[in-house]
């Protein structure tokens, strides 16, 4: 199995001293039990306990003390409580309220242990019986694999690490851009990417594609309140792939005659479980950004590999030159969403797009990034030429003089001037550099024009 890039991060929380129970928050087969596994190797000693197993979920006993349950963990599994470095993972959590509920005695009583949990949050996050510890717990989100990690999963060692120069170097374009379609023709998903760096078949990955997709439709009747409700999720998985990067409305989603609170309802669990995201508009552009939930939003779904697949497209990337010229330009949409949503820490951090609605002057920019204390806007435009109208009537609104388009062509800033005459810095930033998008705005805030030496 490939590194995952999350270990950094899970390194990082148990070298706190203030360290809090970790809760592993992602969508079913994203890897979460896997990149534990990978980290346990930086411990003395590994603890797993699984909650779907009733021998281990009885070990969570409603009339047991934590000391006792403590007890219990550490003899069934046949390790000694001692004075070494310890790793505990509880996986399948929700299925034990009482061992969520003691996720704050880990905090109070035992700070020396390094306790993880994860689950599957389908169940977890809707359940009125479950709910985590106040202050007494920290998340960490859990996506599919990003760009780089997708390198390293094909073992191109070479290309990921010119992607740390910065600026990247010129002639790494063509085969950098070669790669970042191969990367948004398969997608991120662990058990794909495992598979494909077997062989490289892409037709070989159909089997698995559908078992993903089959794994969350049947998960729907673990977590849906009523009949009705599976009906519309199950619906909705299957309809969303032809609704990408585009604006939704409820009511009737996906050609269907179901009302606006059922699809609404139905697309808040999808949510919560991360299947889904959608993205909500803002109008005003000065910090705090607030998102306006009156207006459609846009659907991102988990993963571009499963929407080329189920929608279709995966023939249309293989022949295109452009990945605009696919699906109206929405596969490069979404993709930028997926890495944008990858590079985040935070599940508090929301992906979100501009938009205006005049009469005679609607304007809408793909995608916002609050960095430095500013407001970014970010335009996707696959092909190295094409209008920026919305961009310009963006920067018209701002105070700043910093815009990004993300493109296929070669990395480069270019000085440019809205309608109404007001100059600004484009960075022309490729596809398989969006991951890095924080480093070059840093640079172009401080010096515009050194990306282009």
């Amino acid at each position: 199995m490939f590194k995952r890039f999350i270990i950094k991060d899970l390194k990082q929380w148990s070298e706190r001293t203030k360290r809090k129970p970790l809760v592993l928050r992602g969508a079913r087969q994203v890897g979460k039990t896997t990149v534990i596994k990978m980290f346990s190797g930086e411990f003395d000693q590994y603890i797993d306990l699984n909650l779907e197993n009733p021998e281990e979920r009885n070990i969570f006993r409603e009339d047991a003390s934590f000391k006792d349950i403590l007890s219990a963990i550490f003899f069934t599994k046949g390790f000694e409580k001692q004075d070494r470095k310890t790793l505990i993972f509880i996986d399948e959590i929700q299925n034990s309220p009482r061992a969520v509920n003691l996720l704050r005695y880990f905090y109070e009583e035992t700070p020396e242990l390094n306790v993880i949990a994860a689950g599957s949050l389908l169940e977890t996050l809707i359940s009125r019986q479950i709910s985590f510890p106040v202050g007494r717990v920290e998340y960490l989100p859990v996506y599919p694999c990003s760009f780089p990690e997708f390198l390293t999963a094909l073992g191109e060692k070479l290309s990921l690490d010119i992607l740390t120069q910065i600026p990247v170097p010129g002639y790494a374009h063509d085969k950098l851009t070669k790669l970042f379609r191969e990367y948004t023709i398969i997608g991120g998903m662990p058990e794909v990417l495992e598979s494909y760096t077997k062989n490289r078949d892409v037709v070989a990955l159909s089997r698995i594609y559908e078992s993903l997709i089959l794994t969350y439709l049947d998960d729907v009747e673990k977590y849906a309140r009523n009949d009705t409700m599976v009906k519309v999720i199950r619906h909705i998985i299957k309809s969303s792939f032809f609704h990408v990067a585009s604006r939704i409305k409820f009511a009737g989603f996906g050609n269907s005659t179901y009302k606006s609170r059922e699809v609404s309802e139905a697309f808040e669990v999808l949510q919560k479980a991360m299947l889904v995201k959608l993205i909500h508009p803002v109008t005003n552009l000065k910090l705090p950004i607030k998102e306006n939930f009156r207006k459609s939003p846009k659907l991102q779904l988990l993963d571009t590999g499963l929407v080329n697949y189920f929608s279709g497209m995966q023939k249309d990337l293989f022949v295109s030159s452009q990945l605009d010229e696919v699906y109206e330009g929405r596969i490069a949409e979404h993709i930028v969403g997926q890495e944008l949503r990858a590079i985040s820490k935070s599940l508090l951090e929301s992906l979100s797009f501009w938009t205006r609605e005049e009469k005679h002057a609607d304007a809408e920019v793909d995608f916002i990034r609050k960095y430095d204390g500013l407001v970014i806007p970010i335009e996707v435009k696959s092909k190295t030429s094409g209008r920026l109208r919305s961009l310009h009537q963006f920067m018209d609104k701002v105070d700043h003089q910093f815009a990004v388009r993300v493109y296929s062509g070669k990395l480069k800033v270019e000085k440019t001037r809205t309608l109404s005459g007001k100059s600004y810095y484009l960075l022309n930033l490729p596809f398989y550099l969006v991951h890095q998008i924080d480093a070059y705005l840093k640079l172009m805030i401080q010096d515009p024009m050194k990306i282009n030496n």
